[in-house]
């Protein structure tokens, strides 16, 4: 089986419910902003905590930049209306996620994710400065070779952030950024003999093969499918002929279902789980891949698609790296690839369900999750693209946003 039953639950059948979807939003940004507290930010939620002990997160993956990021970005794009401007806490942020991250001696702390470089180029969104850019140049500069090769921490995500610079500003030395990162990931790349693909090892403290969408291959490639024409043809092809040959030769199929592992070789007695969620298995994939140039992997795309909905909602909640946000994500995809209603409809009953898993969780916790991947804005996020039918996945897709 492609999937594991367990991790799943039964959607929950509901009709699709625009007033409900936008109350949810609204009163998630009013709590999120009610419990803000400019010393300790907002509560941890007990899911998020780290071995019981209750640390407050500032990076952008869980923590307080990503809270500021995504109640920014639903103001820009016109889902809310805050109470007031959180810009001047932003740069605030930077000493103590260095600190609790043990990198405070760490001038190129470059962590896309984690580090310094989300909170300056959210900085750079309230107030472009020049010395912000710069600042994030020498990020994007002395993390090229950095050995985890993957989106958290890696080049990977560094080249999204110069991308989204470039975006931004027009500014060539950002496309010169990216290319550099994207020519040097380009020489990296490994060879698996056995299944004929290219892929990357992680360092992470151990060495791995993750092909999934946060750690693994399919994130890697991801900045290089949105950026792919600021490289010349040859290297676009290049590299869409790589990508389309990996995903295929470890796609894994049982009818019109496709998944995929967790690792390209998984380590000597280590159980292979059959994940299907954003940070590992075939939403990730879908997530990742769904704006490659051709249609040369649409098959694959869709199969990932049918996987996440017979899958059903995960048991984790509304979340977008584990839950039923990051999978219907998917759908949002698929429906604006493909233009199908199909992928509009299940998109939507997944916000319906998700929805009730908020409303579960806040019961059973006393408390709102305020994080971005983990927590509810995120889910807030998801619910607005549902709404417009729109498919920009949260800081993969976008960083900046104009009202």
């Amino acid at each position: 089986m492609l999937y594991q039953p367990e991790r799943h639950e039964p959607l929950q059948i509901s009709g699709w419910d625009e007033t409900r979807a936008r109350e949810v939003i609204a009163e998630i940004v009013r709590d999120t902003e009610t419990r803000f507290s400019p010393d300790r930010w907002w509560q941890t939620h007990p899911q998020d905590q780290s071995k019981g002990r209750n640390d407050t997160y500032y990076m952008l993956y869980l923590g307080a930049c990503g809270v500021l990021w995504a109640l920014h970005y639903l103001e820009a794009i016109g889902a809310t209306r805050l109470f007031q401007s959180y810009a001047p806490y932003v740069k605030s942020l930077l000493e103590p996620n260095r600190v609790a991250m043990g990198q405070s001696d760490n001038a190129a702390f470059a962590s896309y994710l984690m580090g310094d470089t989300s909170i300056l180029l959210l900085s750079y969104w309230q107030e472009p400065l020049n010395a912000t850019s710069a600042r994030l140049k020498e990020l994007v500069a002395a993390n090229i070779d950095h050995p985890s090769r993957e989106l958290m921490w890696g080049a990977p995500g560094t080249l999204l952030s110069s991308l989204f610079m470039y975006q931004r500003t027009g500014d060539a030395e950002w496309a010169d950024l990216y290319r550099a990162t994207a020519r040097r990931l380009w020489t990296q790349l490994e060879w698996s003999s056995e299944l004929e693909c290219h892929f990357w090892t992680q360092e992470l403290g151990k060495r791995y093969t993750f092909l999934d969408g946060v750690h693994g291959f399919v994130a890697t490639v991801a900045p290089v499918i949105h950026g792919h024409h600021l490289l010349n043809a040859g290297e676009s092809a290049a590299w869409e002929k790589c990508i389309a040959n990996t995903v295929r030769r470890t796609a894994e199929w049982e009818g019109s279902l496709v998944n995929w592992r967790v690792f390209l070789n998984s380590a000597p007695g280590q159980a292979e789980e059959k994940l299907v969620q954003f940070c590992h298995g075939a939403p990730g994939f879908v997530n990742c891949l769904a704006d490659f140039p051709d249609d040369s992997i649409n098959d694959l795309l869709i199969g990932g698609g049918e996987t996440t909905w017979q899958a059903g909602p995960l048991k984790k909640g509304s979340n977008l790296c584990h839950g039923t946000g990051g999978n219907g994500y998917v759908f949002l995809k698929l429906y604006r690839r493909f233009k199908d209603l199909k992928w509009l409809d299940r998109a939507r009953a997944f916000a319906m369900h998700g929805i009730a898993q908020t409303e579960a969780d806040r019961a059973k916790y006393g408390q709102g999750r305020y994080s971005l991947w983990t927590g509810e804005l995120g889910f807030a996020i998801y619910l607005w693209d549902c709404i417009q039918g729109t498919d920009r996945f949260p800081t993969l897709d976008v960083f900046f946003a104009d009202g």
